[in-house]
């Protein structure tokens, strides 16, 4: 059940007109009165007697009973009240005692006050009703509303429980603000899929990613062809600034502006610059180095900072985890604007999803997300990677490491009950597996067929090394289609002077491997990384033009069946 306390009206007969009309857009069937103040309340939809007027008055009635310079500016209270859509439809009457719920907690009528404020809650539609109230009381005084948002979600939640609702987690303030109505319909009529809000949430997110200073966040905002406007101090400094679509206008064709606070939390100037700010504890601060050029190598570093992330999370305290986990969205920012078009949908989607993941109300300790900052700026930086090659092995690398991370920020979000923004982490890490096949398709299937080609003699030095170095996982690992990819691998890297069953035990030790969906390709990407093996497997020294690769016998000098004897290993 989601209650939406509305913006306070001037205006009773407007919002009563809206609540018995068609709607915007004929949306509206068989409005009525479920409930009221007063049982002989009149209903413009059932009484062809009564008129919205009627109704008007009598709501209004303590308003105009005050002196006009005592009345209220802002005297309309307007709170809906909807169900999910799997939710079963509820009665008139249900509706009814959810209503006089709904006004008792928010304390526009609490229970037994007979001089509370005059209300009526309207249906017009099966999943949900509009309450109007006036805010002067029957007995001239103002009702006490503090909190009222967060006491309707907690007698939302009671309901839910008691009616068998789906149940709907609570959230802690720290979302970011819903579109309005007005926005939706408007986005609808022109359209778009998604409202002005939402699409400068975006624009404005992608251009701080990796921002090293406010300079470069506004050309970066200029550049994505935003309209920008900056509220500048007497002194000459910038106090804040809005932004508009060029195309979205208002009913004087002046374009709509929001500020950085309007679009989300973290998005207001003063939030953006302590992206900059050196480490309070006095920590010293690495200074931003120029970035990459290679979108590969930006992909290899963000998989360096991304396993940096982990190990702060499972060890550091929370200011500290809070700042990785901040970080880590403009990290899935950066590469959803730089990725390939088969990986590109899949990664906006994650980025979008952990957005909501980024934010908490423990206050990060910026400046200690250092690494993970400067890997965002050198994803934007490289520009565009093609999907294969080594800019498409290394995004599957990259996205490897961002799932673990996305799990890991889900549990501690868990751990701290905040349920929403564990359950967008865990939104977030579908859509990066999701991505994860596409990217890795390619790779992934060469070293398969260079696994399935192996001599037995390999496959079965390979299987005895995973089975010493991760007995309870082994059976699991041989029986997974990309076992054959980490066979491959294993050669690849004995090849090149690894011992295969130290590198499987210190790749197994930096991260637990049993809650992953494919423990072959999580353990593929850990040593082709630690082993410093190229992330495409087509750029391995030792693979030869014909597609053959030359490996030393395990155990002797011999022919391993694919390619030719190899008496030292090639080093790359």
């Amino acid at each position: 059940m989601i209650p939406r306390i509305h913006k306070r009206g001037s205006e009773t007969i407007g919002l009563v007109r809206y609540l018995y009309g068609p709607g915007s857009h004929e949306e509206h069937t068989d409005p009525h009165l479920v409930a009221a103040f007063d049982p002989l309340t009149p209903d413009p939809g059932r009484d062809p007697q009564a008129t919205y007027g009627q109704l008007q008055r009598l709501l209004d009635q303590p308003v105009n009973a005050l002196p006009a310079d005592r009345r209220p500016k802002k005297h309309v209270w307007h709170l809906s009240v909807r169900t999910s859509p799997e939710d079963p439809i509820l009665s008139d009457d249900n509706w009814a005692a959810i209503a006089r719920r709904m006004v008792a907690a928010t304390g526009i009528a609490p229970d037994g006050d007979d001089a509370a404020c005059r209300w009526a809650a309207v249906r017009h539609a099966d999943d949900h009703i509009h309450i109007i109230a006036t805010l002067v009381r029957d007995d001239g005084r103002r009702p006490r509303l503090h909190n009222e948002a967060r006491r309707v979600q907690a007698e939302a939640r009671a309901i839910e429980a008691e009616y068998g609702l789906r149940r709907v987690t609570p959230g802690d303030g720290t979302a970011a603000k819903r579109p309005t109505s007005a926005e939706r319909h408007k986005a609808e009529r022109r359209g778009r899929q998604h409202t002005p809000r939402e699409e400068l949430r975006e624009a404005v997110r992608r251009s701080v990613a990796g921002a090293a200073s406010e300079e470069e966040f506004f050309d970066r905002l200029a550049t994505a062809g935003l309209l920008i406007r900056r509220r500048i101090a007497p002194s000459g400094d910038t106090l804040g600034y809005t932004v508009a679509l060029p195309g979205d206008r208002n009913a004087k064709g002046e374009p709509v502006f929001y500020s950085g606070s309007k679009l989300a939390p973290d998005l207001s100037l003063p939030r953006i610059r302590e992206r900059w700010t050196k480490p309070s504890d006095g920590a010293t601060q690495q200074p931003a180095l120029p970035p990459v050029t290679r979108p590969s190598s930006a992909r290899q570093h963000a998989t360096a900072a991304a396993w940096q992330a982990l190990f702060v999370i499972d060890h550091g305290d929370d200011s500290l985890i809070a700042a990785q986990i901040a970080a880590t969205g403009e990290v899935l920012d950066a590469l959803a604007q730089t990725s390939a078009a088969h990986t590109r949908h899949e990664l906006q989607t994650a980025a979008t999803a952990f957005e909501r993941a980024s934010r908490s109300h423990i206050r990060a300790a910026r400046g200690h997300d250092h690494a993970l900052r400067q890997a965002a700026r050198d994803l934007v930086h490289s520009g565009p990677a093609l999907g294969r090659g080594e800019d498409g092995a290394t995004t599957a690398m990259a996205i490897d490491m961002l799932i673990f991370l996305a799990v890991a920020a889900a549990a501690w979000h868990a751990k701290k009950q905040r349920t929403q923004q564990a359950e967008a982490a865990h939104r977030a890490a579908e859509h990066l597996r999701a991505a994860y096949q596409a990217a890795a398709e390619h790779p992934m299937a060469l070293l398969r067929q260079r696994g399935a080609r192996l001599a037995p003699a390999w496959q079965r030095h390979h299987a005895t090394a995973v089975r010493q170095a991760l007995p309870e996982l082994a059976d699991r690992i041989l029986a997974e289609p990309g076992w054959p990819a980490l066979a491959a691998t294993l050669t690849e890297a004995q090849n090149a002077g690894h011992n295969p069953t130290t590198l499987i035990t210190q790749a197994a030790a930096r991260r637990e491997l049993d809650t992953a969906e494919g423990m072959s390709d999580v353990l593929v990407w850990r040593l082709r990384r630690m082993a410093g093996l190229p992330a495409d497997p087509q750029n391995s020294q030792n693979h030869r033009s014909n597609g053959a690769l030359a490996v030393s016998s395990p155990g002797r000098t011999a022919q391993t069946g694919i390619g030719p004897a190899n008496t030292s290993p090639r080093r790359h």
